[in-house]
């Protein structure tokens, strides 16, 4: 993947994404909104791994967990895996070595969002 496989404006959207050009903008944004109200921490534990600190509600599972399910539905190389442990919630997002650059780019998007919020 090169760098003009990502669409401009920090956005973090693949040229391999399936879903239909018009919509991508309206993906990012729920991401944005998801990542600025409810991720507390971003941690990247690795190259290809990162780490989403969510505040805990069933809500907000269940929000994460949909959008999640339909962003694999897009970009099938996301493995995302929802954790709740001990009152705690994260969102793991994965990505083979070949796509760091747009989880690069998803880490961006994110750390702008909580820092901002």
């Amino acid at each position: 993947m090169t760098h003009q496989d990502i669409v401009l404006g920090q956005q973090w959207v693949p040229s391999a994404c399936t879903l239909p050009t018009a919509e991508q903008p309206l993906r990012v944004a729920e991401f944005d909104a998801l990542f600025a109200e409810v991720v507390r921490a971003v941690h990247r534990p690795d190259l290809t791994r990162l780490r989403l600190d969510l505040i805990f509600t069933p809500e907000n599972a269940a929000r994460a967990a949909e959008l999640a399910a339909r962003e694999n539905g897009c970009c099938s190389f996301f493995t995302f895996t929802l954790s709740i442990a001990d009152g705690a919630m994260g969102l793991e997002v994965r990505v083979p070595e070949q796509r760091v650059d747009v989880l690069d780019a998803l880490q961006r998007q994110a750390d702008a969002a909580v820092s901002s919020a």
